[in-house]
């Protein structure tokens, strides 16, 4: 193991960007599906045959406009032609908007990247446990006492994320996401396949154009709510699209290239997202799951129940890194800012094992993103309920990240005029999308409160003490995730 010390990088000795369209699209998949593309069913079941799919195409193309508006914003002041360019949306923000607007922003992407390590974390967690149940299910009958805890497969988990996290940034995972988005594929297409299947052995489609009934209006209105969250948040991935854009080659223009990514990797989504939605809510009707392989809206064949939720884990460690790549990016620019001269920041050790390329490791980068990695599993462990708080941060930080903050610095580089045509139907735009994101913001909260509600009167029931802690959190996560109400 030899060590050496980092020094500023020059214009013309910056890390040579090779990315392509293709590997652009690898990193969108990647951070864009997730399980959640299994809850879909659940949505659509809320929204109907119309509704569903329109809601589905609608924000798909919201997403689209998103992603052209902020791709102009990776070189300033030109998007093509600008000599200096922003490797981060934060930076974007702080460049077009000013520092004020900066800091702002910083807090709501840094809260909104740090929430998405742990639904990931618990999520990996879900599917790990389901691949016990769907073993035990297979042995013992569909009647049999398959519980299992969380804890160790979250451990699990946040120890391999210790490991991936030292990987040193974008340009050297391009292998990990196209083994992420390749998984993403897989485990899509099995729920996509099973839900087919079913409606093949139903012999008819299930559902209305309606969706599902609920016990007053109010409730309806409820779910419709919360239904519109989990598809307006299945989408977005402002906060690492600038980081992909900067891993792509500079001819042709890096924002031509990222808006034909999205285009491709959009349009792929929205198709599966579609196909498991509407397959899982023609097979299933009113009685649809939460997710359909970890909510055992099927059985069998078990072993392929396995193998795609397996790949949902294998899919989680790759995402899990595209969100926290950011984080660990921007952090470690501050400390080098802030202490230039400290060796504990700057020097790096080669470490060289037979058979493998040389890997450079770093104290502060060790130290920083393990601890990262080890407070995101904590957490994950203490609040294993936490999908629906980050939903509810989901809710606050869709509109501002993906819609607005883009909007106005399209405005400010392009020198929009107030009330031209332009100027307002982005405004028109932008005000739509958040009226759909209070909405959803509604549902979230009213989500959150009934679930707490639910607990405390089942535990009343059982006459369980707050005290009891254990079992507490046994029969939290047990009611929580057969309830399934955010996948």
């Amino acid at each position: 193991m030899g060590e050496e010390t980092d020094a500023p990088l020059l214009p013309s000795q910056h890390l040579k960007r090779t990315g392509t369209i293709w590997t652009a699209v690898a990193h969108i998949i990647t951070g864009v599906i997730g399980s959640g593309v299994l809850s879909l069913a659940w949505s659509m079941a809320q929204l109907g045959w119309i509704a569903g799919p329109l809601i589905m195409i609608f924000f798909a193309l919201v997403t689209l406009i998103s992603t052209y508006l902020l791709s102009d914003s990776y070189r300033f002041p030109h998007p093509q032609f600008g000599p200096s360019t922003n490797t981060s949306y934060l930076q974007a923000v702080n460049t077009t908007l000013g520092k004020k607007a900066s800091w702002i922003c910083g807090l709501m992407v840094e809260l909104s990247l740090y929430g998405t390590g742990i639904a990931y974390t618990i999520t990996s967690a879900i599917s790990m446990r389901a691949i016990q149940k769907s073993n035990c299910y297979h042995k013992e009958g569909h009647d049999g006492n398959c519980q299992y805890s969380d804890t160790s497969n979250m451990i699990l988990f946040g120890a391999f994320q210790v490991i991936l996290s030292q990987i040193p940034n974008f340009q050297n995972m391009q292998w990990l996401s196209i083994v992420a988005a390749l998984m993403s594929f897989i485990y899509a297409s099995i729920g996509f396949a099973l839900g087919l299947a079913q409606v093949i052995e139903n012999g008819y489609v299930l559902g209305s154009i309606t969706g599902v009934a609920a016990s007053s209006a109010a409730d309806k209105v409820w779910n419709i709510s919360q239904a519109i969250g989990d598809i307006a948040f299945a989408y977005p991935y402002a906060l690492i699209l600038l980081e992909i854009q900067d891993t792509l080659k500079s001819l042709p223009p890096e924002n031509v290239t990222m808006k034909k990514a999205s285009t491709i990797a959009l349009a792929l989504t929205t198709f599966f997202y579609v196909c498991c939605g509407a397959f899982g809510y023609a097979a299933f009707g009113e009685n649809t799951p939460g997710n359909l392989l970890t909510g055992f809206g099927f059985y069998e064949p078990y072993w392929l129940i396995d193998f795609a939720n397996a790949s949902i884990v294998l899919h989680l460690l790759g995402a899990y890194q595209v969100y926290s790549q950011p984080v660990f990016a921007t952090t470690e620019q501050w400390f080098k800012q802030k202490y230039p001269d400290s060796l504990f920041i700057d020097k790096n050790y080669i470490l060289k094992l037979p058979g493998f390329p040389a890997f450079r490791l770093n104290g502060f980068r060790v130290c920083f993103r393990t601890l990262y990695a080890v407070s995101i599993t904590a957490i994950s462990i203490t609040f294993p309920y936490f999908n629906q708080v980050i939903g509810l941060l989901g809710a606050l930080n869709f509109w501002p990240l993906s819609i607005y903050f883009p909007v106005k610095m399209y405005f400010r580089q392009r020198n929009i005029e107030a009330w031209t045509v332009k100027w307002v139907m982005l405004q028109v735009f932008s005000i739509v999308v958040f009226c759909l994101s209070a909405f959803a913001l509604v549902g979230a909260i009213e989500g959150v409160l009934s679930a707490r509600l639910r607990e405390e009167a089942y535990m009343a029931g059982r006459g369980l003490q707050y005290s009891n802690i254990t079992e507490l959190t046994d029969i939290i996560k047990l009611i929580y995730y057969s309830e399934l109400i955010f996948s």
